[in-house]
């Protein structure tokens, strides 16, 4: 009796954490896009943090557009991106704020300090989604403030002079807030 020889293939490839975590992005923003339903992001978030390899993170994602390789077409430079899921992300102190940096939070807390920081374009553009969470944004004073989205307000005290710095505050909250504003309340 001859036992039949089969290929040894190689096992898959592990995914890490930080894999993880670029499917978590790529997912919420599809849900901010539209292209998929509250449910969905919840199951394919569960499949996403379940998933141990490539193969499995890759299938979750495999119907939106890009490749479908986990962290494709949502990693970006260092310093673009903040990302929170059931915690607090924050950025503040002094750093440079790129043109365009987005803000992703899942169930937690963000916070968004500008005013010790150096703005690179005269026209700063800030996208935030906030599921079921809160995300606070503080502009330094002279800084004239525009939002467009749903969730999202903004309290800001004065008149910026012409010629001043814009941040423009694109945002969706859902069951959330997106708040700007120049000063911080204390309770």
């Amino acid at each position: 009796m001859s036992v039949e020889q089969h290929p040894q293939t190689a096992p898959a490839l592990r995914a890490s954490d930080r894999d993880r975590d670029e499917m978590l992005v790529r997912l919420h923003n599809a849900f901010a896009e539209g292209r998929l339903s509250e449910a969905e992001l919840d199951e394919r978030i569960d499949r996403a943090l379940a998933a141990r390899t490539h193969v499995e993170l890759g299938a979750v994602a495999a119907d939106l557009p890009g490749t479908g390789r986990a962290g494709a077409e949502c990693s970006a430079p260092a310093g673009r991106f903040q990302v929170a899921y059931k915690n607090s992300v924050a950025r503040a102190g002094r750093w440079r704020v790129p043109e365009r940096f987005t803000t992703v939070v899942y169930k937690g807390t963000g916070l968004l300090d500008l005013r010790a920081a150096e703005l690179e374009a005269q026209v700063t553009r800030v996208r935030v989604l906030a599921y079921k969470s809160c995300v606070e944004i503080i502009v330094p004073p002279g800084v004239r403030v525009e939002t467009e989205g749903v969730g999202i307000s903004a309290e800001v005290h004065g008149a910026p002079p012409a010629g001043a710095p814009v941040v423009h505050i694109r945002g969706y909250a859902y069951k959330g807030t997106i708040e700007a504003k120049d000063r911080i309340c204390r309770a």
